[in-house]
């Protein structure tokens, strides 16, 4: 399945709370265009078409954190695609695409893969999974990257960068896994004390083209695409 930059990108924004409107205890997200989400006593979230259950203890704002990509005229194909995510969190991102038809590779660090493989069996499509299902494994940033393929398609990144310590870990992550072409998306809260933009404008295109695709200022929320530059 083919989805427009402007639909993932819209679901990127979805984390800001001026798209939140709580009516009666149910929390809806409003101009996601053919996407919307509810979120109710019932934890169900509705996105494109898709119905997913979640956990009443996990807080609106950190499921809707992680669901992502970017705005621009272009589509992106999913089905068979070969999609990793970093940092997935509770796994939003890495499940959608999956049920959009990704071959869909869902990593954090490993105190998080159990809820996350909690999400994943919640959400398993009534027609199964239109791929494989979704693989839910451990990556710690710069350690245990060079245990994965570099054949991607797609890396997606939803609010991962806050962590300068980590900078340098996760280009070295990135650049691995990008060896082949995979196209990176990335979305961040543009925070001055964790020197977000730092990040983009000294680690990472230290060795990845990178492009601002959108700036929310309101939110301070920018969504970047980055390319690996080939190796001199």
């Amino acid at each position: 399945m083919a989805v427009s930059e402007t639909s993932l990108c819209n679901l990127f924004k979805a984390v800001h709370t001026s798209w939140f409107s709580r009516v009666s205890g149910t929390l809806q997200v409003t101009g996601l265009g053919c996407c919307t989400a509810t979120f109710s006593i019932k934890d169900l979230i509705s996105f494109c078409g898709n119905d997913f259950n979640w956990p009443s203890s996990m807080s609106v704002d950190s499921e809707l954190w992680r669901i992502s990509c970017v705005v621009t005229d272009q589509s992106v194909e999913l089905r068979g695609r070969r999609v990793i995510e970093l940092g997935a969190g509770t796994g939003v991102v890495g499940i959608l695409a999956a049920r959009l038809g990704a071959e869909m590779t869902i990593t954090d660090l490993p105190l998080a893969l159990p809820q996350l493989r909690a999400n994943v069996s919640a959400n398993v499509p009534p027609a199964g999974w239109p791929s494989a299902p979704p693989a839910v494994l451990p990556l710690c940033w710069g350690e245990d990257h060079l245990a994965f393929p570099s054949d991607w398609d797609l890396v997606l990144c939803a609010d991962i960068v806050y962590l300068p310590e980590t900078y340098p870990l996760l280009v070295e992550t990135l650049a691995h896994l990008c060896k082949n072409g995979a196209v990176v998306y990335l979305s961040s809260k543009m925070r001055r004390e964790h020197r977000t933009q730092s990040f983009y404008k000294e680690h990472l295109q230290s060795r990845f083209d990178v492009e601002l695709v959108l700036r929310d200022d309101k939110q301070n929320n920018n969504i970047y695409r980055a390319s690996k530059r080939a190796e001199e």
